[in-house]
Formats: C-alpha cells, structure tokens, sequence
C-alpha cells in the first residue's frame, strides 16, 4: 500500500511476537533459569543501516526495540543496557507472566537438556519484504533454544547470521544458530543473489552450505531486488508464507 518495506518487516514480525504460539516476543522458551531472553534484529536494504538487541528481558515486543536502535547511533544493544535504552524511548517493561505461557513453562519444566533433539528449538519468526521504491528489509526476532545457557546468544540479532539486507537482497534465518554464526549463512545467501543467482536458488545454496559444513539444521527465506522469493530448509519442517504484486491471497506452506 505504498509504506515501506522496513515498517513491513517490523509489522510483520510484531504480530509474530504477539502470537504466543511462536518462540519469539510472548510464547518465547524459557532458559535454565526460568526467565526469558529475547533477540531481534532489523535491517534496512537501502541505506545499509541495522539495529539489533541480545539478551532482553521484559519486552513485549524486541523487533520493536530493535528499530529503535536502528534510528540511534548504535548497532547492537544487549541485556540491562538494551532495557535502560527502551525505557528512554518511552518502550515500558513488561512483566514476567506477560511473556510466559502455560505451554513454554511445562516445556520448561520437563526439560533435561539444552541439547534436546526436539526441533521445536527452531522458533525463531522473521520477515523481509521489498516495497515499491524498490527498498529491501528484513526482521528476525527468537526466544533462542529451550533451556539455554543464561545469557546464550544465536545468530538472530547478529547481521550476516540470523539476518541481512542490502541492495541485493534480504534474508531471514532460523535454526541452530550457532552453525548460522559461524557459516554467515544471511549474508551468503544475499551474496549469492549478488552473483546472479535467483532468490530460491540462493536460498538452496546457503542451505547446501550448511548441510556440507555443520551438522546444525535450519531454514531462510529470501526475497530479491526483483521480486522473487525464495525459501529453503533442512529441518523436519520450516513455516512459511509469501505475496508478492498480483497475487489474490497469500500462499503458505510447511
């Protein structure tokens, strides 16, 4: 409708948040501890300008957050830090219970490992979208991993990993995200595009590189400066959904 892709992109994945059937924002997974530590990054295409917060706790909606950090001079908030700087932005804190549900909490409760195999794990929501001024934008927010260490990081809310957009390109990950950190796999996929390759093709090929090289499971959708979208996985399962210009209704898939 004219807007722009950036606003999309935090739209998008504010509802995402807000839906407590996703581990991201209320519905995220609970760490050792008992609490709840979110990460999100955001990232506008055109002017190569991100902001992205780690280990937040008491914010309803981190991806929010995070476009606040994109308009500062800073890149990259984490923990109190993260939650002094929203509250000078006039973003209040929630409370504990305001995150948490029954369903994360009796996961929580039952269990034994950070390393379950449960691929559950892959929470992580995110968007990217291209508007009509041909600007390009993408959004990552998580919860992290079921059990995680406190203070545990992903590849979420770090550019290149979890999350990338240039001129090329705009790429949203998920998955084990440590093997998503030291592959780079955002910004290979957006460097991929660079190269010529379409954005499913780009997709598949980021994903083939972390099939070759870790033994983490994930998936990424992408969207290119032409339009296309692209979307690959090697997990039991990857959500997924896209419109593009001339489409009715949006086409979904699991």
């Amino acid at each position: 409708a004219g807007g722009s892709a950036l606003d999309a992109v935090e739209a998008a994945v504010r509802s995402l948040e807000d839906n407590p059937n996703f581990n991201a924002g209320t519905g995220a997974c609970l760490t050792t501890e008992g609490n709840i530590q979110l990460d999100a990054g955001i990232m506008d295409g055109s002017a190569l300008s991100v902001g992205a917060v780690a280990d937040v706790q008491l914010i309803k909606n981190p991806i929010s957050l995070a476009r606040k950090v994109l308009e500062s001079p800073h890149a990259l908030l984490v923990g109190q830090g993260a939650q002094q700087f929203a509250q000078e932005k006039g973003i209040s804190l929630c409370r504990l219970e305001d995150l948490m549900t029954e369903r994360q909490h009796n996961k929580w409760k039952a269990a034994t490992s950070p390393t379950s195999a449960d691929e559950e794990k892959h929470g992580t929501v995110g968007a990217v979208a291209l508007d009509t001024f041909g600007r390009l934008a993408a959004a990552t927010s998580t919860g992290g991993i079921l059990n995680k260490y406190p203070g545990r990081v992903g590849d979420s809310p770090l550019i290149g990993c979890g999350f990338y957009a240039d001129e090329n390109a705009a790429i949203s990950c998920t998955g084990d995200g440590e093997d998503f950190i030291r592959l780079l796999i955002a910004k290979r996929a957006a460097d991929f595009v660079a190269r010529g390759d379409t954005a499913r093709d780009a997709a598949q090929a980021a994903i083939a590189v972390l099939g070759a090289k870790a033994t983490g499971t994930g998936g990424l959708i992408v969207v290119d400066r032409l339009g296309n979208v692209g979307f690959a996985w090697n997990s039991r399962h990857m959500s997924h959904a896209y419109m593009i210009e001339g489409m009715d209704e949006q086409i979904t898939g699991v």
